[in-house]
């Protein structure tokens, strides 16, 4: 399979979103004061939950922040206030309109990915979640960033989003399989 220019800089892109998650991870585990981060020596399932819960909250604002966007959007462009159901969206919001729904998908996903981790990992191993978060919301921001530049300039922050939420399912799927 032969790439053009533009499919190899989306791939260089989503490469170093890779190599950047794996690096916080990495030494985010190993150098990350989990007490630091909230977790308590002996929590049980229900405070881990909450725990994941509690750090996933600044994933739902940024979801209300691009919910926000588009309804202020929607309020100053009169093309657009009749809503989605009846035109397409104006240039002003088109792009507001889908890192919203883009976001929407990976928060779904994330969040998903962050309590089933929360059921599986213990002690030190939850200070994952709030490095997870952290990868979560700086692809975010580089995805809407870059959406309305180009592919290539979004691809780093939809890459991340979507390497840490893999990183997450593949680590709780190889615990579960694990006997966790």
């Amino acid at each position: 399979m032969v790439f053009d220019a533009e499919q190899r800089s989306i791939v260089s892109q989503s490469a170093l979103a890779v190599l950047l998650a794996a690096a916080v991870l990495v030494a985010g585990y190993w150098w990350l004061p989990p007490d630091l981060v909230g977790v308590a020596t002996g929590m049980t399932l229900a405070d881990r939950i909450g725990f994941a819960l509690k750090w996933d909250l600044p994933i739902f604002v940024w979801l209300a922040g691009c919910v926000g966007g588009v309804s202020q959007g929607r309020f100053w462009t009169p093309a657009d206030r009749h809503g989605s159901a009846y035109s397409e969206p104006s240039k002003a919001i088109a792009v507001r309109a889908a890192v919203l729904q883009n976001s929407l998908e990976q928060t779904v996903l994330v969040v998903g990915a962050h309590l089933v981790l929360a059921t599986v990992l213990r002690g030190s191993e939850l200070a994952l979640i709030p490095l997870l978060v952290l990868l979560y919301l700086f692809g975010r921001a580089t995805f809407a960033i870059g959406y309305a530049k180009s592919p290539i300039a979004r691809a780093f922050g939809m890459a991340l989003t979507g390497a840490s939420a893999g990183f997450a399912y593949v680590l709780a799927a190889g615990l579960i399989l694990a006997g966790r």
